[in-house]
C-alpha cells in the first residue's frame, strides 16, 4: 500500500511538472518571445486556487501599473462592505428642517436609471432642505490622473453628492435651415435633465465631428458643429463640491437645498435618521466591470469610506481594507484610487491572484460570474467566444498597458485564476489582447 501511495504521489508531481512546463512553453511562444512585445515588461501568474497552487509564475512578484485591473480589488472591497442595495442619503427630520447626510452614491439621477428613490423622497419633503458638508476628504481629481483628460467623459470628478454622473450630455440635432446667420440656427443643444444653468457656451467653426470642450478651470463650453445628423457627447462639469450638483438638483426638484451649518448638524445628533436606499449594489457592480465604468469605481470607495470611517477619505478607506482585508498580498501594493485611471498604482500579478482567490472564496462563484464580464461580452467584446463559457476576466489598458485578470477554464475543467500584466510595450492593445488570448486558450 505505501509502495501504491508512492507511486501516486510520484504521478501527481511528474503531472504537475509536465503542466508547468507546458504552460511555461506555451508562454514564451505567445508571450515572451514574440515580436510584438520585445521590448514590453511582462508579468504572469497561473494559479489553482483550490490546491493553493502556482501553475506558472514568470517576473510575477515585479510590479506593474494594473490600470483597471484595479477594478477587481474594488469589486472585492465594494462586495464585503457595501449592503446589497446602495444607501443613497441618510435623512435627518428636525422640528424646522431635514438634514441630508449624503454617502456618495453615484446611481443619484443618473441615466443608466429609470427610478431614483431619494429624488422622490426629496422631491415630496415639505420642510426646508439641508446638506452636510463636512465629510469630503478626497480631492475631485485622483492622484495620478492625466491632466489633459479633463474633458473626457471617463475622468468625471469624484464629491460627496454625485449628480447625473457627474456629466452633462451634449446633443446635436440637425434642423432643415438653410444658409443660417449662425452656427446655433443650425443644431438644437439640449442636456438630458435640462437644467436651467447659465453656464458660457461659445461656438467655434464646424467639423467633420461634433465637439463640446469645456475650460479646463470653469464651467463655460466651446461648441463645434459636426456633419453628424445627430450626435451626442458626455463632458464632465467641475463640481465645486456641492455648489454644480445643488445648482443642477435646484431646478429638478423645484426647489433649493442649502449648506448646513454647525449648529444645525448639532441638532441633528440626538435623532436617528432614515437610510433611503437607491439601486441594487450587483447591478451597478457590472455595470462598473463590464465597461469598467471610472467613476462608479471611484465613488464606490468614497461609499465604502462612509459607511465605516463616517467620512469620505479614498486614501484612508483604501489603508483600512489594504490591512485589514488584503494584508496577505505577496507584495506589498501601492494603491491610490478605485478606477486605475492612476499610473501610480502598483500591483504584481501574483498579488492579483491574492484578490482572485479571496473573491471566490467569500463571495462564491456564481457572485462572480453575475459581476465578470465573460468572452465576446463587455470589455472582452472583442474576444473569441467560439469556445463558450471558458473566462470571467477583468481588462486594464491606457497607453503602453494592457492586463487581464480573473479566472479561466482548463481543459481538464478547472477553473484557475490568472493574471497576465503588460507595461511599456508599444503596439495597439488589440494586438496584446490577442496575443493573451491565444495563450489563454492553450490552457
Amino acid at each position: 500500500m505505501f509502495k501504491n501511495a508512492t507511486y501516486l504521489l510520484f504521478l501527481l508531481l511528474l503531472n504537475a511538472c509536465s503542466m508547468q512546463q507546458v504552460i511555461q512553453k506555451q508562454a514564451k511562444h505567445h508571450l515572451l518571445k514574440d515580436k510584438a512585445l520585445a521590448n514590453a515588461h511582462v508579468g504572469i501568474a497561473i494559479n489553482d486556487g483550490e490546491a493553493n497552487t502556482f501553475l506558472y509564475q514568470y517576473q510575477a512578484d515585479k510590479w506593474f501599473v494594473p490600470a483597471s485591473n484595479i477594478k477587481i480589488v474594488t469589486a472585492y472591497a465594494a462586495l464585503k462592505y457595501l449592503p446589497e442595495q446602495l444607501p443613497a442619503a441618510m435623512l435627518t427630520n428636525l422640528d424646522t428642517a431635514v438634514l441630508i447626510t449624503p454617502m456618495g452614491d453615484p446611481t443619484f439621477l443618473h441615466p443608466d436609471f429609470s427610478v431614483h428613490p431619494l429624488f422622490n423622497k426629496l422631491r415630496s419633503i415639505q420642510k426646508p432642505l439641508y446638506i452636510r458638508n463636512d465629510q469630503w476628504f478626497s480631492p475631485a481629481l485622483g492622484p495620478g490622473w492625466s491632466v489633459e483628460d479633463y474633458n473626457e467623459h471617463y475622468q468625471a470628478e469624484r464629491n460627496a453628492f454625485p449628480i447625473y454622473g457627474n456629466l452633462i450630455q451634449w446633443f446635436q440635432e440637425r434642423t432643415t435651415k438653410e444658409n443660417p446667420t449662425n452656427p446655433q440656427d443650425t443644431i438644437d443643444l439640449f442636456l438630458y435633465s435640462n437644467p436651467e444653468i447659465n453656464w458660457p457656451v461659445n461656438f467655434t467653426k464646424p467639423r467633420t465631428s461634433f465637439l463640446v470642450k469645456r475650460n479646463e478651470h470653469e464651467n463655460s463650453f466651446l461648441l463645434a458643429e459636426g456633419r453628424e445628423q445627430s450626435a451626442t457627447q458626455s463632458v464632465p462639469f467641475i463640481s465645486n463640491g456641492l455648489n454644480t450638483a445643488l445648482l443642477l438638483l435646484k431646478d429638478s426638484l423645484g426647489k433649493e437645498i442649502k449648506i448646513a451649518d454647525p449648529n444645525l448638524m448639532k441638532q441633528s445628533i440626538s435623532n436617528s435618521p432614515e437610510i433611503v436606499y437607491s439601486q441594487s449594489r450587483d447591478t451597478l457592480l457590472k455595470k462598473m466591470m463590464y465597461r469598467s465604468d471610472n467613476f462608479y469605481a471611484d465613488q464606490v470607495l468614497e461609499m465604502i469610506s462612509q459607511l465605516l470611517l463616517n467620512k469620505m477619505d479614498e486614501a484612508a478607506i483604501i489603508q483600512v481594507v489594504l490591512n485589514q482585508d488584503l494584508k496577505q498580498l505577496p507584495v506589498k501594493p501601492r494603491w491610490v484610487d478605485g478606477s486605475g485611471l492612476s499610473r501610480y498604482n502598483q500591483f504584481s500579478a501574483s498579488d492579483m491572484i491574492q484578490v482572485l482567490n479571496q473573491l471566490k472564496a467569500e463571495q462564491g462563484w456564481e457572485k462572480i460570474k453575475a459581476i465578470f464580464p465573460q468572452a465576446g461580452v463587455g470589455t472582452l467584446g472583442g474576444m473569441d467566444r467560439k469556445e463558450g463559457e471558458f473566462i470571467y476576466a477583468k481588462t486594464g489598458s491606457m497607453g503602453g498597458i494592457y492586463c487581464l485578470s480573473g479566472y479561466v477554464l482548463s481543459k481538464k475543467g478547472k477553473w484557475l485564476s490568472f493574471s497576465i500584466m503588460v507595461n511599456n510595450h508599444n503596439t495597439s492593445s488589440g494586438t496584446i489582447r490577442k496575443k493573451i488570448e491565444a495563450f489563454l486558450q492553450t490552457l
